[in-house]
């Protein structure tokens, strides 16, 4: 609350809150006249000229200015190094149950505000217990995510500034940096200049939220640049009779985010069968493209996957895009954990028949050392997303229109993050070299993790090993393979999951977290074969593992196959 006192000297005043005029004039009873707020300049004159000032009463709980939030964010930086310093000491996956965390916090938000330290005693009461920790380097699940100091600062300012850049006028730098970094990148992996922005380029980058998002987006701009085909034919037909004719296509090892896509576009989606190895060929993919035009049907999209989730299998690309190219159809590439990889020379080949594509996204967030959520997309005709997803309305305009990019019709959202900025931090504090560094080295883990495998009679390795995953199994029933993921993760010291190749239960060892180094796969797999001795007794009669020699410091280099 506040009181008012005459004073007979000049006093500096601080004002935090808002008042309205009544409630001055009920404080001061003075016949000056005031402004709108006590903030204003002319306020404060007229304080001093009266004598009078209002004084807060104390409360340190607040955190209303610059000077608190410095001592406690910088508190928050300690609390933030000292987990990831520690964070191996945590047991990877979190080891609560559901509904834990509504018994240790009221039911109601407080009405005082709180002191910073109660909060941040609640970070290891309440949060902690409850985390599943991705960048443990004993967590071995799904794919990695990426994360990064340099990444973590690009997120503080984003925070600070907390522009919602929707137009360009918005803020100009949210923008343009996005465009500037999305060309670095492009030219990182070596994309055909078609897909960046330049000086006057149709196509461009942009950034999404997901992988997920970027599917979304490309086969809802592939389901309307084909309707306005098929109207360009026959004006008088409705976007309505159209619909029901168009199809779009997958593989049966493509991420489940693409039938969703499906679900949310209303396009019917054809799931094709793999190869061998898991990768959709072109001759698939023709022949289902044939049957559909015979029955009077429109092809309309294809998503192609460059390292599926189950497998890391790569569709052929080089088959697939001349297919789609032939048939006028929208080829969208998905390599959302894989696309970081392609930075390094030796991986690029991945890439060829990219060319061909409409669209191309991958992740950074996942292998490129940027915290979520940064997915990269790149079209090679800005027309066709734009087309997608323009609206204009009056209070969104702004006098460089067409000149300049407004993202806001290049996505679902309306509003957008400044996610540029971690991107743009990532890429300046690392350099191209540290980041190719990273990855090389995540892959030569994961070539040792399948050496430490392969030594070991009762596994089978099931899928190349051909960046940071080893899909692998015990030599007995998928039940039996589903027992050991459940000891191993019952274990608490490594997080790992399984997944289904063909009918066969599989599990997925993933390097993941960027602390991960050659002990800790020792030590995993130490972990696993633990786990693995009850299983195994009655297995193709192996009762132990087989014998291996180590390479240097305790690694597994001498039994890598060169693969």
């Amino acid at each position: 609350m506040f009181r008012a006192k005459q004073v007979t000297r000049t006093l500096t005043l601080r004002l935090t809150i808002h008042y309205t005029v009544l409630e001055i004039e009920t404080v001061l009873k003075s016949p000056t006249p005031r402004p709108k707020s006590l903030y204003s300049p002319c306020y404060e004159r007229t304080l001093q000229a009266t004598g009078y000032i209002i004084f807060e009463e104390e409360d340190e709980t607040k955190m209303a200015t610059s000077k608190e939030f410095r001592v406690a964010g910088k508190d928050m930086v300690d609390v933030i190094c000292n987990y990831l310093d520690n964070i191996e000491e945590r047991p990877p996956l979190s080891q609560v149950r559901p509904g834990y965390l509504k018994d240790l916090i009221p039911s109601e938000a407080p009405e005082k505000p709180e002191s910073w330290e109660d909060v941040k005693k609640d970070i290891e009461r309440v949060i902690m217990p409850g985390v599943t920790h991705w960048h443990s380097p004993h967590f071995h699940a799904y794919f990695g995510t990426g994360n990064s100091f340099p990444s973590i600062l690009g997120d503080m300012l984003s925070d600070a500034i907390s522009c919602i850049g929707f137009s360009w006028i918005a803020s100009p730098a949210c923008t343009e940096l996005e465009t500037v970094v999305m060309d670095w990148l492009g030219k990182m992996i070596s994309l055909p200049e078609t897909f960046l922005a330049g000086e006057h380029g149709l196509g461009g980058g942009v950034i999404q939220g997901s992988a997920s998002e970027s599917t979304v987006i490309a086969l809802l701009a592939a389901k309307m640049r084909m309707i306005r085909k098929q109207q360009e034919i026959d004006p008088d037909l409705d976007q309505f009779d159209i619909l029901p004719k168009l199809v779009a296509y997958t593989s049966d090892q493509s991420h489940s985010s693409v039938n969703r896509a499906s679900m949310i576009s209303s396009v019917r989606m054809r799931v094709l069968p793999t190869d061998e190895r898991n990768a959709l060929r072109g001759d698939t993919l023709v022949e289902a493209m044939k049957k559909d035009r015979k029955k009077g049907l429109l092809p309309t999209f294809v998503c192609a996957t460059l390292g599926t989730t189950n497998s890391l299998a790569f569709d052929r690309l080089s088959e697939i895009g001349p297919a789609c190219e032939d048939e006028g159809v929208w080829l969208h590439v998905d390599a959302a954990y894989a696309g970081s990889a392609f930075i390094c020379p030796e991986y690029r080949s991945l890439l060829n028949g990219v060319e061909y594509a409409s669209s191309f996204n991958f992740n950074p967030h996942k292998f490129l050392r940027v915290n979520f959520d940064l997915s990269a997309m790149w079209v090679k005709d800005k027309r066709d997303i734009v087309g997608a997803f323009y609206t204009d309305p009056v209070y969104l305009q702004h006098g460089h229109q067409g000149s300049v990019e407004d993202y806001r019709h290049w996505q679902i959202p309306l509003g957008r993050r400044f996610r540029a900025l971690k991107l743009w931090f990532v890429l300046r504090m690392f350099g191209v070299d540290k980041l190719q560094e990273h990855i090389r080295h995540q892959v030569k883990l994961a070539r040792e993790f399948k050496a430490l495998v392969m030594s070991d009679q009762r596994f089978t390795i099931e899928a190349e090993v051909i960046l940071g995953l080893v899909c692998f199994r015990l030599k007995g029933t998928n039940t039996q393979n589903k027992e050991l993921l459940d000891k191993i993760n019952k274990s608490a010291k490594i997080h790992m999951i399984g997944t289904e190749l063909k009918g066969r239960y599989i599990l997925r060892f993933a390097v993941c977290a960027a602390t991960t180094e050659s002990c800790h796969i020792m030590y995993a797999w130490q972990v696993i074969q633990d786990c693995a001795i009850e299983i195994c007794d009655g297995v193709n009669g192996y009762k132990n593992g087989g014998t291996l020699s180590n390479g240097a410091n305790g690694t597994a280099e001498a039994c890598i196959s060169p693969d």
